[in-house]
């Protein structure tokens, strides 16, 4: 379980580095937060994931991930 959990940290870390490097707009730079929350879902990491769609939703909110964002926040509200 700890392994899973570095390798986890580590795909997190990775991904947002590559989007503070190489993804300049917003629109980039969201879609990367929603990549790497949707990973968090599926590593069953819902704390996580929320927490980085959140921030899609106050640092990108004319996004078009800004909206699938709060679809995904209403499907997972109530999952632990």
């Amino acid at each position: 379980m700890r392994a899973m959990k570095n390798i986890s940290m580590f795909f997190v870390s990775s991904t947002l580095l590559f989007s503070v490097i190489a993804c300049s707009n917003p629109e980039g730079q969201s879609q990367t937060l929603y990549e790497t929350a949707q990973f968090e879902e599926q590593q069953r990491n819902l704390k996580h994931a929320r927490q980085l769609y959140h921030e899609i939703i106050r640092e990108y909110p004319e996004t078009s991930f800004a909206s699938k964002v709060k679809a995904r926040l209403e499907t997972i509200k109530d999952e632990k």
